[in-house]
């Protein structure tokens, strides 16, 4: 966890429509790892980016009636733009269309894999999902149909260029039991290792340009165009300049740092087993860690494109008048690691209960009272079970990060601030300050402002603590709290956290009640 350089991705999302909820989860996670990891104080970098090439692209602007370089660039405008609006913090994004760098990685990568010796021509046929982007054999049908999109499959009989994927099962195997390629959630890991365990056959890499219809990166020899997969794991390395410029790459990929993917369950094979392959195959490392989570459902069904049931981020950002309140919900109430079903009543509910009923609640009556009874100076801290119990939480949050457990993570803040509203009320202090207003013997109007200072001094420290602490997850309202409490938002969580004397303001709106049109 001492190491320097981190480089971290989202994976790249086809763009046969528009963004919905589903992706977004994977966005907030991504950058919730890249904020805290540059909290730690690490070099970090952070990659998002579109997948362009593939065929349901293709197929859904034919059927949309559009240009095809059209279609993919309008609905990849969306997806960048949705990282902008929920304020993900990426350094770099990858359109695989239209990336001049990503056209010579591919073919870098793909000359590196043929001169190993693991490029082969071979004629095959198979069923297809269109959906899932990948052939299937009989046995992992349902009903004779794809098991994520429940859709009959397509026959393709095609002489193409296939990866000796087998070959390097054995090595994948001992990368994950020795711990130097890490999947989390541990049910995860166990999945691709029986998959290894049963036994690899090679892939396909590429298909013909007919059936692509001339979309996407040719193979430089032939009518075909690069295999959707293994074009689309390159991007992880056009980003660095893998093929062109690869400064960026010997630091973050060749120069010891970690490696983090962050994926959906539904693509953790070609994560997990595909991708490390082509890059032993290439002679480069492999990914360090993959953080694999579940599906945002609706009643149970995932959320998807194609089943009509997906629901627009951007309409939720524009209800609340920020991202915070999505960014909340996905990563507090759906287990990182797991199936998570959304619901609006669910998602209001967290805004005004416990973002604004709990913590935003809190922080106005305690700096109501501060402004009033003190100036909004906080009085000297004292030490108490409850400064104490503040000062761990930062490594309760660190401890969620480093388990994949973002939810837990933020469970812990929020039971801290659940257990401050109780100090807070327990210690009546709103008694204390209307009994200063009143006639008071000099010796009790001391002990009644040291005792009401001593219960704001610990409340604003406790507050400034979970400001911090949220930083990762929710940053635009971890930094209006830090403003509210007048201090600035740091670059590391080392940078001292001192509120003895600050002046604190208590007009501005932290958790504003959402838009109804």
């Amino acid at each position: 966890m001492n190491k320097p350089d981190t480089y971290i991705t989202a994976s790249i999302p086809y763009v046969n429509a528009a963004p919905h909820v589903g992706f977004a989860l994977e966005l907030v996670q991504a950058d919730a790892y890249a904020r805290h990891f540059r909290l730690l104080g690490r070099n970090v970098r952070f990659q998002c980016g579109t997948d362009d090439n593939s065929l349901k692209n293709v197929r859904s602007a034919e059927a949309a009636g559009l240009p095809v370089a059209d279609f993919v660039s309008a609905n990849a405008d969306r997806f960048e733009r949705l990282g902008t609006r929920l304020d993900i913090s990426n350094d770099e994004f990858v359109r695989t269309s239209r990336d001049p760098r990503h056209l010579a990685c591919v073919h870098a990568l793909w000359n590196a894999c043929a001169d190993n010796g693991d490029l082969y021509r071979k004629a095959y046929e198979g069923l297809y999902c269109v959906g899932c982007e990948q052939f299937y054999e009989a046995a992992e049908l349902v009903d004779g149909r794809c098991p994520e999109h429940g859709v009959p499959l397509e026959p393709v009989k095609e002489e193409n260029w296939f990866f000796r994927l087998s070959p390097h099962g054995d090595r994948i195997l001992q990368l994950i039991d020795s711990g130097e390629l890490t999947i989390v959630p541990a049910h995860r890991r166990n999945e691709v290792l029986a998959l290894l365990r049963r036994g690899l056959e090679d892939i396909s890499v590429s298909r013909s340009a007919e059936r692509a219809r001339g979309w996407g990166v040719p193979v430089s020899d032939g009518d075909e165009v690069v295999y959707v997969w293994f074009d689309a794991l390159a991007n992880y390395l056009t980003g660095l300049g893998y093929g062109t410029d690869q400064t960026l790459f010997k630091r973050y990929w060749t120069g010891g740092g970690e490696r983090i993917h962050v994926v959906g369950k539904g693509i953790s094979k070609f994560h997990a087993i595909y991708w490390p392959a082509i890059l032993l195959s290439a002679g480069l490392p492999p990914p360090s860690s993959i953080s694999v989570h579940g599906y945002v459902t609706v009643d149970g069904r995932k959320i998807g494109k194609s089943a009509g049931n997906g629901i627009d981020p951007d309409s939720i950002i524009d209800a609340y008048g920020t991202p915070d309140a999505l960014r909340y919900y996905l990563l507090r109430h759906i287990r990182s690691g797991d199936d998570g079903d959304f619901s609006g009543g669910r998602l209001e509910a967290a805004w005004t209960g416990e973002l604004g009923g709990q913590l935003g609640n809190l922080a106005n009556r305690v700096l109501a009272l501060l402004a009033s009874s003190f100036g909004g100076i906080v009085p000297p801290l004292q030490d108490s079970d409850f400064v104490q119990e503040a000062a761990r939480l930062p490594g309760k949050i660190a401890e969620a990060f480093d388990a994949y457990e973002l939810h837990v993570g933020l469970a812990d803040i929020f039971a801290f601030i659940g257990e401050a509203n109780r100090r807070f009320a327990k210690r009546v202090p709103w008694a204390d300050a209307k009994a200063l207003l009143g006639d008071l013997t000099p010796a009790e109007r001391q002990a009644t402002a040291e005792r009401l200072g001593a219960c704001l001094a610990e409340q604003v420290y406790g507050l400034a603590v979970v400001a911090r602490c949220l930083l990762p997850f929710l940053p635009r309202s971890a930094a209006a709290l830090h403003g509210r409490l007048g201090i600035e938002v740091p670059r590391v969580y080392e940078a001292p956290l001192v509120v003895d004397g600050l002046r604190t303001a208590s007009n501005a709106v932290l958790f504003p009640r959402r838009v109804v049109a």
